[in-house]
């Protein structure tokens, strides 16, 4: 169920929020290998009204199954707003939609949410990757890490003059 404000309780005093909402329902539309939102995103928010807008305030908390991009483990982050605040207009271009005399904060949430995303999770900032694996295949002495026959990139490029 999305999140949503009725404007005729505001009339009197201040509405505090707090609750779950479902992932499908904040339709985040991330299709990342790396992070994923499987549990429900949990709010505490407290909703006032200013003028012809309204002012929200509260907490934000959404955990995510992440892989780490340097060594592939599986990692659980908590994506927290904390403090979180939102000034959402009632009047002008940029209006809210009033449906029912509600709100729905729900797409102030989901934009929100989504550029807190973490980019490249990792399971510590120290994370050294993959381990390399032993081929079996050991190097010559006397070749001293070149190989023979076959020229590199470099080698070619050190050839230009300029």
């Amino acid at each position: 169920m999305a999140v949503t404000i009725n404007l005729r309780h505001l009339e009197t005093h201040n509405v505090e929020l707090v609750g779950e909402i479902a992932v499908a329902e904040l339709d985040l539309g991330v299709h990342d290998e790396t992070v994923q939102a499987r549990d429900p995103l949990g709010y505490e928010l407290e909703v006032e009204r200013v003028e012809e807008s309204l002012l929200v305030r509260g907490r934000l908390s959404l955990p995510l199954h992440c892989e780490c991009v340097r060594c592939l483990k599986p990692v659980k982050l908590e994506l927290t707003l904390d403090p979180w605040t939102c000034f959402v207009p009632l009047e002008g271009e940029e209006a809210a939609p009033i449906i029912n005399d509600c709100v729905d904060l729900t797409p102030y949430i989901r934009e929100d949410i989504l550029l807190e995303f973490p980019q490249h999770p990792l399971c510590n900032p120290e994370c050294s990757g993959l381990q390399e694996k032993p081929t079996g295949k050991k190097k010559k002495a006397g070749s001293a890490g070149k190989n023979e026959g076959a020229s590199s990139a470099w080698s070619e490029l050190n050839k230009l003059k300029f």
